[in-house]
């Protein structure tokens, strides 16, 4: 998410996934989590550039890889219906983890022989909630940067893991992934202009020089295609929302984890507010969001411009993790209430990192009017 996915790639590599790489597809093991977040997040930085200053996004050239910096993903979610009105949440995740830093080879240096050699490793995550069906399909999959196995282009836009891709110009993409008998196959589109997150995409995460990301999102993404459960193949449309963020960045000292809200509601605006959690239970105050206008205008929102409460709390009962499970979200200086409930309890994903992520439901007040919307929440560290 990100959406702030951040150091989510880097939590995957230093769980070592580079050894799942090697293994084919259809007989790669079950991967569980087993480091902590914070201890991922504290790999060396040296040589990999630092998001330091804001900068113009370029585009095409910023929809595809930076592999200067350590981390970066390209984050899909949405939320589809059938004309009958059956429901799901997908999520298509892409990250890029830099291996060890690029090195400009001198005059007369002979480059590796290996045609398996590279410095990239991708990692990818594919999910659908079935709502209707009560069931959540999680799945992660990742491999090097070599012989075509996985990688990014910027134009024409791609990115791609073995048969797993998003393509298209970056504004739009054509979102492919299958395993098993779980697929989606969709197009989305950006309805609204490119958001840049935080101080003209600069997004601060910490105090420290460089302890930060560059962050865009289409905040709202109309997708049409189709979802494949077992032998149903299901037309579906709805939005979708897309989030970049590339980085070199660590979580400041004592923060554990984060609560992320991307909420699309039916008055044409969209929230995003990622809340950064302490280890003495307090919140860091670098956590910060936007809130999205119908014609596209944005601003910026800061702690104070927001209150979350936690109404309820779920626990797994395939990790005993307990998590938020329901929440009351407002930004009084714009006379917006809502409350925020998970549309399926378990959605929780196993997959290297142990997080939660999931569609969501969202219901309440805008000045004195009903409102209500939909979105996704992602919740991290609460394994810790």
């Amino acid at each position: 998410m990100s959406k702030v996915a951040l150091g989510l790639a880097v939590v995957v590599a230093a769980l070592g996934v580079a050894f799942f790489a090697l293994w084919p597809t259809g007989s790669r093991p079950r991967i569980e989590a087993t480091v902590a977040v914070r201890e991922a997040l504290a790999s060396d930085s040296a040589g990999f550039a630092r998001a330091l200053a804001p900068r113009p996004l370029s585009f095409p050239a910023d929809h595809g890889p930076h592999p200067d910096f350590r981390t970066e993903w390209w984050y899909y979610t949405g939320n589809l219906r059938t004309a009958a009105g059956r429901h799901f949440g997908f999520q298509l995740t892409f990250f890029r983890v830099a291996l060890a830093p690029g090195v400009v080879l001198t005059a007369g240096a002979e480059p590796r022989a290996s045609a398996w050699s590279t410095r990239q490793l991708y990692v990818a995550h594919f999910a659908v909630s079935d709502i209707t069906g009560g069931r959540f399909h999680a799945f992660s999959r990742s491999s090097r940067e070599a012989l075509g196995l996985a990688g990014a282009s910027a134009s024409p836009f791609r990115v791609w893991l073995e048969d797993w891709s998003a393509a298209g110009d970056g504004s739009s993409a054509r979102l492919r992934a299958a395993e098993g008998d779980v697929a989606v196959d969709l197009e989305v589109s950006a309805a609204k202009p490119v958001v840049a997150q935080g101080d003209r995409g600069l997004s601060r995460k910490g105090p420290e020089p460089g302890n930060a990301s560059f962050y865009y999102s289409l905040t709202r993404m109309p997708a049409r295609g189709v979802v494949r459960l077992g032998r149903e193949t299901l037309e579906v449309s709805g939005e979708a929302w897309m989030d970049r963020e590339w980085s070199t960045s660590a979580l400041a000292p004592g923060v554990e984890g984060w609560d992320w809200f991307a909420l699309q509601l039916d008055d044409g605006r969209e929230l995003m507010f990622y809340l950064l959690r302490r280890r003495d239970g307090t919140i860091d105050p670098f956590s910060a969001g936007t809130l999205v206008a119908a014609d596209g205008t944005k601003r910026a929102l800061e702690p104070g411009d927001v209150r979350v409460e936690t109404l309820a709390y779920w626990t797994s009962p395939r990790s005993g993790v307990r998590y938020p499970a329901r929440w009351r979200l407002s930004v009084p200086s714009a006379e917006l209430w809502l409350e925020i409930e998970p549309r399926l309890a378990d959605q929780e994903l196993l997959v290297g990192a142990r997080y939660w992520e999931g569609a969501v439901a969202v219901a309440g007040a805008a000045a004195d009017r009903p409102i209500a919307g939909q979105g996704y929440v992602e919740l991290v560290g609460y394994a810790e």
